[in-house]
């Protein structure tokens, strides 16, 4: 049975063991099978085509990335869903207008493609 000792310059020992190649090469395999599990379950879903699933690298890290900056920059809204909106608009003649967004479950296409617990976050205002 292997033991673990407490020891001071612990972060700097993790990020030696994360760097190597071996356990980079690990992780482009799991990220590009999320990536893969995440396309196919956007694309079952696809309405106007505008989010995409992207795929980058950090210093260590590995990202799959839910994107949608070319359509709505609704990618929030397509992982964890939204509550349904009211927007007060006027024409160009001064005519005023209601407009109600209805409310959408979350597909949580990232949270599935990784297996990961569906939660939906806690309330996120983007002002």
């Amino acid at each position: 049975m292997a033991e673990i000792f407490e020891y001071k310059g612990r972060r700097k020992l993790e990020r030696k063991i994360a760097v190597l190649p071996g356990v980079q090469d690990a992780l482009d395999e799991v990220r590009f099978e999320v990536a893969a599990r995440a396309e196919a379950l956007l694309l079952a879903h696809r309405q106007e085509g505008h989010a995409s699933i992207d795929v980058e690298d950090g210093d260590v890290d590995k990202y799959v990335i839910l994107d949608d900056e070319r359509g709505k920059k609704a990618a929030l809204s397509i992982e964890y869903g939204r509550a349904e909106q009211f927007i007060i608009r006027k024409d160009k003649n001064g005519q005023t207008y209601l407009d109600i967004i209805p409310a959408a479950d979350g597909l949580f296409i990232l949270a599935r493609a990784a297996n990961l617990p569906k939660k939906r976050k806690g309330k996120v205002h983007l002002d």
